[in-house]
């Protein structure tokens, strides 16, 4: 498996990973009262609007030629680490 493979398959496990973690923030806020609901839905509405930007970052590293990948690599690795914090901060905060 070439490092391009891997690493593509590293960061759609990340991605799963944080979906999962969305849809028991969804589940969360289903169950909530309603001033804490808005709270709940205007988070998860930033993190699908993050979710969606290193989805496409991980698609143009999918489509990147074997040469090019490398250099999209970057813009990819800020997306996820600007998601993965953001997931952080609204797990631990509606705990």
């Amino acid at each position: 498996m070439s490092n391009r493979n891997a690493y593509i398959k590293k960061m759609q496990a990340k991605l799963d990973e944080w979906n999962a973690d969305i849809a028991r923030l969804e589940a969360k806020a289903d169950g909530a009262e309603a001033d804490m609901k808005i709270k709940y839905n205007e988070k998860i509405d930033v993190l699908k609007e993050q979710r969606e930007e290193a989805s496409a970052k991980l698609m143009e590293v999918q489509n990147a030629s074997e040469e090019a990948w490398e250099d999209i690599k970057n813009g990819l690795e800020n997306a996820y680490d600007s998601l993965g914090n953001a997931v952080k901060s609204a797990l631990s905060k509606f705990k």
